[in-house]
């Protein structure tokens, strides 16, 4: 009897302890966890160059979308003074403009780990300087603007991102009163409308905005003018407003933007307003260059060359513009500009200082603050993501 309850007294204290164990381990604190910093991908940013220094053609560079910092990766494709760029929705080919005279237009593809890219075709492009190139909503025509020769030239594409050859070709004639900018036509930007019904071109040397009817084969009809602009404006680049009917010119002479509403049954613009881009007091050179706008249609942002600054506006429903700032690109000769894919941030290509910088920018106000970084490119002129 006595063994009996020694043999359950020793049982009893082996199961006690085994729970005091059991509940000081259960007890025991949590360690302090540590929330490790989400990693972030990078974004690709191509820039488009000229070849004439130190640039060989097309580099890619690495874009933090949350600080904002950029990181030159190196050359992707060598090629001549690819100065304009367009990208294909799934990002796998890229469309170049070779700004020689007589000019070109080339494609790629990227190779499987995106470090080159590869080249697929490449055309004569029917003129020189050929300055801009864009696909069409389909992505089965592209249309290149050959600056010196003045004409716009339209191609087909095949599925595998191949320039077909025989492309039509259309040619301005006339001049304008600023020389030697406007001793002749010079075709300098060209852009499909929406629905694919028109091409628009903007001709610097002759004052005015070109629209041609493209039928149900791709073919373009009959010249029209869709905005004459004031005498010596030099129109060079304009962008459609991303949900109402409004087109916004830049004009590389006058030192201003213009907008204009778009009738997409006859391709003809009316204009709304005229701006200035600089300050009331600069007295200085200037020649305009780029212009894009926010995805919600409230800020527009245009470069100064001369002046080297982005002017911001504030858009109204109408179309009515009010410039509300201009800040300095901190470089020299800023060709081109783009918003980056959140529109957090705005990137400036600075062709004569061969750096790009990047600027926050304020949902509210529309307003750049330099983020204080930048990359060093030879001689970009064109930024695309």
């Amino acid at each position: 009897m006595k063994i009996r309850i020694k043999l359950l007294a020793i049982v009893f204290l082996f199961f006690s302890l085994l729970s005091c164990k059991q509940q000081k381990k259960d007890t025991k604190q949590p360690e302090t966890m540590v929330e490790k910093p989400q990693k972030t991908e990078n974004i690709e940013l191509l820039a488009g160059t000229y070849t004439d220094s130190m640039s060989k053609g097309i580099y890619k560079l690495f874009f933090n979308p949350v600080n904002g910092t950029l990181e030159n990766k190196g050359l992707v494709a060598e090629t001549v003074s690819p100065s304009y760029l367009d990208i294909s929705k799934n990002q796998e080919y890229v469309y170049a403009v070779n700004e020689s005279n007589p000019g070109q237009v080339s494609s790629f593809k990227w190779n499987n780990d995106h470090t080159l890219l590869e080249p697929v075709s490449q055309q004569p492009a029917d003129g020189a300087h050929p300055c801009f190139v864009e696909l069409n909503k389909e992505e089965n025509m592209l249309a290149v603007a050959n600056y010196t020769s003045g004409n716009v030239v339209i191609y087909k594409i095949d599925q595998n991102g191949q320039i077909l050859p025989s492309p039509q070709n259309k040619k301005h004639e006339g001049n304008g009163p600023v020389l030697p900018n406007q001793e002749s036509a010079h075709a300098h930007c060209s852009k499909f409308s929406e629905d694919g019904k028109f091409i628009y071109i903007a001709d610097l040397g002759i004052d005015k905005i070109i629209s041609y009817p493209i039928d149900e084969n791709g073919n373009p009809g009959g010249m029209q003018t869709a905005l004459d602009l004031d005498k010596g404006d030099g129109p060079r680049h304009f962008v459609f407003h991303p949900s109402k009917e409004i087109v916004f010119i830049i004009n590389e002479l006058s030192g201003s933007v213009v907008s204009a509403r778009v009738n997409n049954q006859t391709g003809i613009f009316e204009r709304i307003d005229k701006k200035s881009t600089l300050p009331d007091d600069y007295t200085g050179n200037n020649a305009c260059a780029d212009i894009h706008i926010t995805s919600n249609g409230k800020f527009l942002y245009a470069s100064n060359r001369g002046h080297n600054s982005i002017a911001v506006f504030k858009v109204n429903d109408n179309g009515m513009l009010e410039r509300i700032g201009n800040e300095p690109v901190q470089g020299d000769w800023p060709r081109n500009f783009t918003l980056s894919p959140d529109e957090k941030f705005l990137l400036v290509a600075n062709q004569n200082t061969n750096n790009i910088t990047v600027f926050t920018i304020n949902p509210d106000t529309g307003l750049l603050t330099y983020t204080g970084n930048q990359a060093e490119v030879s001689k970009p002129v064109c930024l695309k993501f």
